[in-house]
């Protein structure tokens, strides 16, 4: 049985925030580590139906090993032996909120350079949940398909359902810009409930779509769109529809 699964950004860049702060109010190095536990919980475990917020810090404080930024990845299995790792990632650039305030009608990009190339795959994908678990298989697969890491590739691969909805890419939520705002999938197309997800439509800088918007047909090639999720925060990204390396060069 696959394992509840919580990655969250360990850097002290973010307790400049206060959009992140911790809910007592004091700055945090975890990037919105609440929204990580209201996740873990909305699970329903009964083994971890008294985790709290000082736990969850703790478990990933124990885990920090080696220079910031760090991802952190915590295993929460059936049985409660809880799992915690760390991994060295980019350092960001921006605050991670702030590509979501892009206008491609009207704003320069180059703030967010460099932007993400994103392939869309090429064949549907079934089989997935909302809860972000350890089974990562239908998103390796996608991801092998798209040829991903490899000089020359795309950076990301969209996921889309045997009805043709847009779900996600391979590591993000996704949204896409329409009538003047930020639409992302819904989540009964199969995708997952990211924490930066619910921190976007609860703060209003993304809206959520009727299941039938945002579909393989309405995807056009250059397209803007948002990439986010809870160790990266918030990247522009833009659609290569071609697949061959010479269109991402």
């Amino acid at each position: 049985m696959a394992a509840v699964l919580c990655t969250t950004r360990f850097d002290p860049l973010l307790e400049r925030f206060e959009w992140n702060n911790a809910p007592d109010g004091t700055p945090s190095p975890y990037l919105l580590l609440a929204h990580q536990l209201d996740r873990i919980l909305s699970a329903h475990w009964p083994v971890y139906h008294s985790l709290d917020y000082a736990t969850l810090k703790h478990i990933c404080d124990d885990a920090v090993d080696g220079v910031p930024p760090l991802k952190i990845r915590v295993v929460f299995p059936p049985s409660g032996n809880i799992s915690a790792s760390a991994f060295p990632v980019e350092p960001l650039r921006y605050d991670p909120t702030a590509a979501s305030r892009f206008n491609p009608d009207a704003d320069t990009h180059t703030q967010f350079d460099p932007i993400l190339s994103v392939c869309i795959d090429t064949q549907p994908t079934s089989g997935t949940v909302s809860m972000k678990t350890t089974n990562r298989q239908p998103y390796d697969d996608a991801r092998a398909r798209a040829d991903i890491p490899r000089p020359h590739h795309p950076d990301d691969v969209i996921l889309f359902n045997p009805l043709g909805a847009i779900m996600e890419s391979s590591i993000c939520n996704v949204a896409f810009y329409r009538h003047g705002r930020w639409l992302t999938p819904p989540l009964t197309v199969g995708c997952i409930s990211g924490v930066f997800r619910r921190w976007l439509l609860d703060n209003g800088r993304i809206h959520e779509a009727d299941e039938h918007t945002i579909s393989l047909d309405t995807i056009e090639n250059n397209e803007w769109m948002l990439l986010f999720n809870g160790v990266t925060g918030c990247r522009l990204g833009r659609v290569c529809r071609d697949r061959g390396p010479s269109a991402l060069e």
